[in-house]
């Protein structure tokens, strides 16, 4: 059990200061935690459920954490055309900009040999899927992992969405993936 407790108490000391970097000029941790997740999640999965579920946050929390982004001119709002009320987020030029500093986590994990950052990462996903499965939790996951994802000359399709895809997409996060 102290392991267990050793491990839990790294992780979240781990997370508390990498959240700590993530303020930077205008941005707090919260709106740093949402842009980067726009920026790596696709077209079908940038609405304020998709972002609160896969960040473990309220849809309040994440509504407001988007309207502030968009007055703050890092992500646009679009509406959809057969729903009005279904609403996704676009990263713009400065959003972008903003996910692309340099972050101390980064840096970090950069310096650790292939070896372990594979181990590291391979560690973390099983916690985070057992996580999710008592929890009840989606796990999201890459496009080009999914059982519905077909590849294609020019990128992809997803069966289950009957959707062609970017090729740039098929490396994004998708709340519909489903293991292969």
């Amino acid at each position: 059990m102290e392991n267990e407790l050793y491990i839990r108490e790294l992780i979240n000391r781990l997370a508390r200061l990498d959240a700590t970097t993530a303020w930077q000029g205008d941005l707090n941790p919260t709106q740093t935690a949402v842009l980067n997740y726009l920026a790596r999640a696709n077209r079908f999965s940038r609405s304020p459920s998709h972002v609160a579920e896969y960040l473990g946050s309220t849809r309040g929390t994440v509504s407001q954490t988007c309207k502030s982004l968009v007055q703050k001119g890092y992500v646009t709002e679009q509406r959809s055309q057969a729903d009005k009320r279904t609403v996704t987020f676009e990263l713009t030029e400065k959003g972008s900009l903003a996910t692309d500093a340099p972050r101390l986590m980064s840096m970090a994990i950069s310096k650790l040999d292939q070896r372990s950052k594979s181990g590291l990462a391979a560690s973390l996903e099983t916690l985070l899927r057992g996580l999710l499965k008592e929890n009840g939790g989606r796990a999201f996951g890459i496009c080009n992992q999914c059982r519905h994802f077909a590849p294609r000359q020019t990128g992809g399709h997803c069966a289950l969405l009957s959707e062609d895809l970017l090729a740039e997409e098929t490396f994004m996060i998708c709340h519909e993936q489903s293991a292969a």
